[in-house]
């Protein structure tokens, strides 16, 4: 019989298609895992209702449980609980600057324009930016330019 850690451990292996750099882990998309003696069951929360990688998540995420060598397994999208960007561990957001993406800051469940529109560079750390647009090429993610390096760059949306 395998851990709950074990699952969380093999989880690691699966990236974010859109964001390879980052685990469905660490951006906090792992609602449930539940082992028995033959079988996991695994929830995913995906960050937005209509993201069009959600599957591919669910399909790598099975796939890397079944290696494993358990018998029967079973993925499951959910949205209960809904995603936040709170769940995004810490290492996720290092990932997420690494690959220049400006993780969202963590909030106190109150969001507001401010959280979209102060935001720092990822690749020079200023705080001399502007938001150019709220809707990037995907629904998490808006579109800054950063003064300082010159550089556009785009944030994962705080939620």
């Amino acid at each position: 019989m395998f851990t709950q850690a074990q699952i969380l451990t093999a989880l690691q292996d699966v990236k974010d298609p859109e964001i390879p750099a980052v685990s469905i882990v660490e951006l906090g998309l792992i609602a449930d895992v539940q082992v028995e003696p033959e079988s996991v069951r695994v929830k995913i929360t995906p960050t937005f209702a209509g993201c069009p990688a959600v599957e591919v998540m669910r399909a790598g995420a099975e796939k890397k449980i079944r290696e494993l060598g358990v018998e029967w397994v079973s993925v499951e999208i959910t949205f209960d609980p809904p995603w936040n960007s709170n769940r995004i561990s810490e290492e996720g957001r290092r990932k997420l600057k690494e690959f220049g993406l400006a993780p969202p800051r963590v909030h106190n469940g109150t969001l507001d324009l401010i959280q979209l529109e102060l935001v720092s560079c990822p690749f020079c750390d200023s705080a001399d930016t502007t938001l150019e647009s709220a809707f990037g090429p995907t629904l998490c993610r808006a579109i800054h330019y950063c003064h300082n390096c010159q550089q556009s760059f785009e944030q994962f949306k705080p939620l």
